[in-house]
């Protein structure tokens, strides 16, 4: 029991817990007689408890085996010594106050004391001390049992020091880093995990199991084994935009803790999920994309603007040689057998050979339209890229631009390069008929949607409009609605036109609800 206050004329009744027995049933006479008990004496020799009997000043009276075996005192040694042999005296006071107070009410203490062992070794003691009490309810001895917990403490110790390192390395990672069981509950998380939640405004779990599983193909299931390697997934946060992380996975079988599994052992799945963010990467990346993207479609558009220019001049060339044809011929007729005499029929024969190898020429150096192969096309990552190109000027015109896309449009069977241009050429066109418009609110949207096997594009500003008798003339080559404007005359909605036609959709154009144009495309989905 250790260190002795001096209580020994205290008056005590209580049971012997340790052994389930009451006092006065089991102990009664003297302490003599129950020694002499042959059986009480072998269970208590037998016992794996470290068992000691006192007086009321704690001096030894009864050891058994497994006290010995604990201490690596003999029977010999600590007979007659005070339980205070086996203190540390680095146990504070107040326990032992404690424990005396107890045995004072007559009642038992249970608690862990630091004792010493004959060789000084020390150890955890957990301890139970029960007064014992003779027929007229007094005390006449103290009965301590304990037992070593110093492997239980250091294991105990060991388990929440190795849970805390791991929480800290955990946290400390600037990877979001979330363990989940095969309930959708989450086990742990760690800061980075919490921060993303913050920024989202919203538990991110859900929308990445979303995500797996679209990206999967439904393979992802948190009570399947599923391996997760490096896929991408993005998140938008309210205050960031959208964020981009590579997601690395696996599956972890662990016991269930349920006592009523203790025989036969129960397994659950976990899944933990590593987040690594690559926002800053991605950014680059599309940076260096619509750089490219820039320069292509800056080709594209010198290569049009080229067949434009030839196109045009073949366009003004061919009316005079046609003239001159026409001409020819009444002259012939008129002339009747004399043609071959006449120098003015000559020279205009002449013009007119001469006016059609420039035309020939000229056609044959109008560039080709290339072709470029076929592959499934997602037409908002499309858009968004157009959308990318022309987001100087639609900043410094002014213009509030609203994106609308449908979340998970399906693809098309589409050519990109042609589809991208098309699609700037239409953002080119709205924003210089609201720059030439008188609109008091200057708005650009666009809008995708999908249904009826096609995906449907909305093109709509605030500009000037196309008058209704005119929807269709304006998809003729050279056609324009902006006479007396600098813009010049050109293919753009023609082109549009081929375009659409290339990928077997429609278009068609209207009155948008801003009051100027409204351009729907439809194109068929991918089979």
């Amino acid at each position: 029991m250790g260190e002795n206050t001096g209580s020994d004329s205290v008056s005590v009744r209580s049971e012997v817990t340790g052994l389930g027995l009451d006092a006065n049933s089991a102990l009664k006479g003297s302490i003599e007689g129950l020694l002499k008990t042959d059986v009480f004496m072998k269970a208590v020799e037998g016992s794996s408890v470290a068992i000691s009997i006192t007086d009321l000043k704690a001096n030894i009276l009864y050891v058994n085996q497994a006290f010995m075996d604990v201490t690596g005192y003999s029977k010999e040694e600590v007979i007659g010594q005070n339980e205070s042999i086996l203190s540390n005296h680095t146990t504070p006071r107040l326990v032992y106050q404690t424990l005396w107070g107890r045995l004072g009410q007559k009642k038992p203490w249970v608690g862990v004391l630091l004792n010493q062992r004959k060789d000084g070794s020390q150890y955890l003691a957990e301890l139970t001390v029960a007064p014992v009490l003779d027929e007229s309810g007094e005390s006449t001895h103290y009965l301590g049992m304990h037992r070593d917990v110093t492997e239980v403490h250091r294991l105990k110790n060991q388990a929440i020091n190795q849970k805390s390192m791991l929480e800290a390395v955990v946290d400390v990672s600037p990877s979001v880093t979330v363990l989940i069981n095969d309930q959708g509950e989450i086990i742990l998380d760690n800061l980075a995990y919490k921060a993303l939640a913050s920024d989202m405004g919203a538990e991110p779990i859900k929308e990445i199991f979303t995500i797996l599983k679209e990206r999967t193909r439904g393979k992802f299931a948190l009570d399947q084994r599923v391996e997760v390697k490096g896929i991408e997934i993005e998140l938008f946060c309210p205050s960031m935009g959208t964020r981009w992380f590579t997601c690395f996975g696996d599956s972890i079988t662990i016991d269930d803790e349920a006592i009523d599994h203790f025989f036969n052992p129960v397994s659950r799945q976990c899944t933990l999920l590593v987040l690594n963010e690559i926002t800053e990467i991605r950014r680059r990346q599309d940076e260096l994309r619509l750089h490219s993207l820039k320069e292509l479609v800056a080709e594209e558009e010198f290569i049009q603007a080229l067949g434009e220019t030839y196109h045009g001049a073949i366009h003004q060339l061919e009316q005079p040689v046609n003239l001159i044809a026409a001409a020819v011929t009444m002259l012939e007729k008129r002339l009747g057998n004399s043609t071959g005499q006449d120098p003015v029929l000559e020279a205009m024969k002449l013009a007119h050979q001469t006016g059609q190898e420039a035309l020939k020429s000229l056609t044959s150096m109008v560039p080709t339209n290339r072709v470029f192969p076929k592959t499934t096309v997602n037409v908002n990552q499309l858009l968004r890229e157009a959308i990318s190109i022309c987001s100087t000027r639609l900043s410094s015109a002014g213009i509030d631009f609203n994106w609308q896309p449908e979340k998970t449009l399906p693809g098309i069977w589409g050519q990109e390069t042609r589809l991208r241009a098309m699609f700037k050429q239409l953002i080119d066109n709205a924003i210089e008929a609201i720059e030439m418009g008188s609109a008091q609110y200057r708005v650009l949207e666009i809008a995708t949607r999908s249904g009826n096997g096609f995906v449907n594009i909305e093109i709509m500003d605030s500009g000037s409009g196309i008058p209704e008798n005119l929807e269709l003339k304006v998809f003729e080559p050279f056609f324009s609605t902006k006479e007396g404007h600098s813009s010049r005359k050109g293919m753009g909605l023609a082109m549009v036109h081929e375009v659409v036609n290339q990928h077997a959709g429609m278009v068609s154009l209207g009155c948008s609800r801003f009051g100027g144009c409204n351009v729907s495309i439809q194109l068929p989905l991918a089979v």
